[in-house]
């Protein structure tokens, strides 16, 4: 056994150690170029690129931009225990609640306006939480506590009970009609301000590092939980109750008292949460504004803002239309359009004169069969019929037009941090080409810190998804899976899971008659225990925001939630392998420890399969066909024979069978993540073949396919060197010209 000292359950984790950040080279600059460029770019990089070097780097950098500041209320830092935090927070909640409360109750348009610039706020919905559990972090008790709630605010598997759901729902309800928060034009649709582009860049940063960064997440969480700015807004029920995150606050400082970085960590902490104050206050100080800036405008300058927003898209239209002297194209084609001078013109044109019909020919034209009917939405042209009962009313034109400067001083210091923002932690690093299973496990597990290891992990998934499809032939002969190719319908993937399921693993079982020796069953099990150790990281990234959009993902994600217990520490998978472990007198450091790379328990051989497995992980897009096929194959790996038989196993030597028996259950063919994970591919397939058509279902299926085949050319190793034998003895012998000797050639 190891001299080391093991890692001991439960975990207390309350940071993890600070360490380095490496990136290539190559990935200051595209990071640079993302922080130079617009508020939009930024937002845009962080919610829709989730596999990049590059966004993990913008993420470091706006963390040091918006958590480096040296300004936090010594009242707050001196807060030591949850209640005291709880009254600093409710207090700054207190408030803000007028200012939020005028807001809510301001007229119709104006609130339209205010909640649309709230909206990239407001779906956020708890995103920090994405992906705080994860192999790094498991089974720590706060991550566990953290991602209880997650799965609460997640809608606890049916996500149109969750926050995100619930907000949208409120904001059609009050006529606020935005697209998905991911789509390419939803800040220009939610008209985003900068500062509000600015102030969402903060939580998606940290939802990109959140084991580095495990003491802010818990001040975000708490601190966006309990000020309830979007419900105080919205007129909403918090989706958590207040003193429930304030219990997981009073827990993590509980912990906090036995750590050694527990006063650094306490501090973090608090200076996130007062970050989220700070945030909250600006957010609502520039919602404020602009109302005030919408309520202060005359009709002249609403039909300006409502010319500003169409002018782009007038294209050629109108060439012989004139006003003022110039035709209306000149005027909208032109780059530095003067909006005073066109209302201006616009007001004395004869498209605005009163007819003897009680209209004008403008009002005319945009109604249904006028030339211009669709281009202006209801309010729009609410707005024109007022604006020309004022002009034929003889009412004064109000042509001194106040800009719309809302939240702009402070955007200017925020964009300023972000350019400056240069952690000392994120260093250049080449891309590593020759590490070995054991050091490319550590930096894959520890992906945060090293970041750098991408396109290795990228490569490596690659090539075990190609050299998989050597079962797409052979794959018959598997002893509990069965991998050959077949074209896909629901019928057939159902008939074909149906015999793995019967033919392979539930109606070989026999009791076994001979039990192995005590030391043979925990060699065994050691073979397993790595894999084990990261249950469920395949599907870690399956619910972020902004990649969560099929019925598919919802369905994969309440599988990782099962796999993590749902919050609950005893359930948890990972809690559960480290009990069967310590059960056999193997303590193991935590996988994302350093002192890991040195176990002796676990053989290197089989570092592969948990390489893939972490792999596969980190491109939840690209690959997500693959993961949905894997997924599979390790579910139903949870049933049968094997699983029978190694509980049999360990209860004779008095080992413990938690993990066992506990997959055993919850992988269930009947209802279970076996049968689950056939009905999700089913219900992916089904949003492609009414999207794409049967075409794209076949490619979309093989990928799926080659998933499932990778899980099972890791368990088949036999076969898998079985069919390699034959293929190299079928090679014809080389003929050498020098010795005219034939020689194998491998």
């Amino acid at each position: 056994m190891n001299a080391h000292t093991g890692f001991p359950l439960p975990d207390l984790t309350t940071s993890l150690p600070r360490a380095p950040f490496r990136f290539s080279p190559k990935t200051f600059e595209e990071a640079a170029a993302v922080l130079d460029g617009e508020p939009t770019g930024l937002f845009q990089q962080l919610l829709g690129d989730q596999e990049s070097e590059t966004t993990l780097l913008v993420a470091r950098r706006v963390l040091e931009a918006f958590l480096g500041r040296d300004d936090a209320d010594p009242a707050l830092l001196a807060c030591t225990d949850a209640e005291a935090v709880a009254g600093y927070v409710l207090r700054a909640r207190a408030a803000l609640l007028p200012s939020l409360t005028a807001l809510r109750e301001t007229g119709e348009e104006t609130r339209d306006l205010v909640l649309r610039q709230r909206a990239p706020l407001s779906l956020l919905a708890g995103c920090w939480l994405d992906t705080v559990s994860q192999a790094a972090t498991q089974p720590s008790v706060i991550v566990n506590r953290l991602h209880g709630q997650y799965f609460r605010l997640r809608g606890e598997g049916t996500p149109q009970r969750g926050l995100l759901a619930r907000r949208r729902r409120t904001l059609d309800e009050l006529g606020v009609h935005l697209p998905r928060i991911e789509t390419v034009d939803f800040l220009h649709r939610a008209g985003a301000r900068p500062l509000t582009a600015l102030h969402a860049s903060f939580p998606l940063a940290l939802s990109r590092l959140p084991a580095s960064f495990l003491p802010e997440v818990v001040g975000v969480h708490y601190a966006m939980t309990a000020l309830g700015v979007d419900d105080l807004l919205l007129g909403t029920e918090a989706c958590l109750p207040e003193d429930a995150v304030r219990a997981v606050l009073a827990e993590y400082l509980a912990l906090t008292e036995q750590s050694a970085t527990g006063a650094a960590d306490r501090r973090r902490m608090l200076t996130a949460v007062g970050l989220v104050l700070r945030l909250e206050r600006e957010h609502t100080d520039m919602l404020t504004e602009l109302a005030a800036w919408h309520d202060s405008l005359s009709l002249d300058a609403r039909v300006a803002q409502i010319v500003a927003r169409h002018a782009p898209f007038a294209g050629k239209q109108h060439r012989s239309v004139r006003m003022g002297g110039r035709r209306l194209s000149e005027w909208l084609d032109d780059d530095q359009l003067d909006l005073a001078a066109f209302v201006e013109a616009f007001r004395q044109a004869r498209q605005m004169q009163p007819n003897r019909s009680g209209t004008c020919r403008f009002l005319q034209s945009i109604k249904f069969g006028g030339p211009m009917f669709g281009i202006f939405d209801e309010r729009e042209a609410a707005t024109f019929a007022a604006w020309a009962d004022s002009i034929a009313a003889g009412e004064p034109a109000d042509l001194d037009f106040r800009p719309n400067t809302a939240g702009d001083e402070p955007a200017a210091e925020w964009a300023g941090a972000l350019r400056r923002a240069e952690p000392a932690d994120a260093v250049p690093a080449d891309t590593p080409t020759d590490l070995n299973d054991r050091e490319l496990f550590h930096r894959i597990v520890n992906v945060e810190q090293f970041p750098h290891i991408l396109p290795v992990a990228r490569d490596r998934a690659e090539a075990g998804l190609a050299d998989a499809e050597l079962l797409f032939t052979h794959g018959a002969g598997g002893r509990l899976t069965n991998a050959e190719y077949f074209d896909y319908t629901p019928e057939a993937l159902m008939a074909r899971v149906e015999r793995i399921y019967w033919d392979k693993l539930v109606n070989p079982y026999r009791p076994l008659t001979e039990i192995p020796d005590r030391d043979e069953v925990i060699f065994g099990q050691s073979t397993y225990a790595l894999g084990s150790l990261i249950d469920g990281s395949w599907a870690h990234r399956i619910g972020n925001l902004g990649r969560d959009h099929r019925q598919s993902d919802h369905m994969l994600f309440a599988i990782y939630a099962d796999e993590m217990g749902r919050g609950d520490l005893a359930k948890n998978h990972i809690t559960l392998i480290h009990q069967v472990l310590a059960s056999m007198d193997i303590h193991l450091p935590h996988i994302r420890q350093e002192e890991f790379l040195d176990q002796d328990d676990l053989p290197d051989g089989l570092y592969g399969f948990s390489i893939h497995q972490v792999c596969l992980s980190l491109f939840p897009d690209t690959l997500y066909n693959e993961i949905l096929g894997y997924n599979l194959g390790i579910e139903m790996f949870g049933l049968g024979e094997m699983r029978l038989h190694e509980i049999q196993k360990l209860r004779r030597h008095n080992f413990d069978v938690a993990y066992e028996e506990a997959h055993l259950s919850i992988d269930n063919f009947s209802a279970g993540h076996a049968r689950q994970s056939a009905d999700i591919i089913v219900s992916y397939l089904d949003d492609v073949r009414r999207a794409s058509g049967e075409e794209a279902v076949q490619r979309e299926w093989r990928r799926i396919w080659r998933g499932y085949a990778s899980f099972a050319y890791f368990v088949e190793h036999q076969l898998v060197k079985q069919v390699r034998d034959q293929q190299v003895a079928a090679v014809p012998p080389a003929h050498d010209a020098r010795t005219d000797d034939a020689d194998l050639v491998i």
